[in-house]
């Protein structure tokens, strides 16, 4: 019997131990499950505020945007006034080359009006002397002739030659 009242404290004492090593294992599970649930609990705070900080993050970022868009839109507006009026002055510009090249080439070209009197006097003069020789009756029917393009006039042969070689003519009329 002693060999089994030996056997029966140690029995007894490892029974103890392992039971105390249980305990303290259902302990330590205990204490896992708290520190998870308190890990599930810190991890859904922490979730809303991740949320939230994203929120307002993407809210900030949001309006960054808008106030960059409305710069933009600003900055085309202003461009686009810049381009109209610039337009603009480019449309007038060449609106006044091109009448002043017009207005150039008019005084160029055009007389002056000492020119203008000089020809209306000119012209009257001519017509002056036209009228006064339709009044005398010398309508003269004249041409270029031959090669060389002289000027020829029809004459009367039927009237006699004047001049000392008679050679002057009488033009006939029309």
């Amino acid at each position: 019997m002693t060999d089994t009242s030996m056997t029966e404290p140690a029995l007894s004492n490892e029974a103890m131990q392992l039971g105390l090593l249980m305990e303290a294992a259902r302990a330590q599970q205990h204490l896992g499950e708290e520190s998870l649930e308190r890990l599930a609990a810190h991890t859904r705070n922490l979730e809303g505020v991740v949320r939230d900080e994203l929120q307002r993050a993407l809210a900030e970022q949001l309006g960054n945007i808008t106030a960059e868009t409305r710069r933009a839109a600003e900055s085309l507006r202003s461009l686009r006034r810049a381009a109209s009026l610039r337009v603009l002055l480019w449309t007038v510009c060449m609106a006044a080359i091109g009448s002043g090249v017009g207005l150039a080439e008019a005084w160029w070209l055009l007389p002056s009006e000492r020119e203008l009197s000089a020809l209306r006097a000119r012209r009257d003069e001519l017509s002056e002397n036209i009228a006064r020789l339709q009044r005398r009756g010398a309508l003269l029917e004249v041409r270029t002739c031959g090669q060389r393009g002289r000027l020829c006039v029809r004459v009367d042969r039927s009237a006699p030659a004047y001049g000392p070689s008679a050679d002057y003519l009488i033009v006939k009329g029309y």
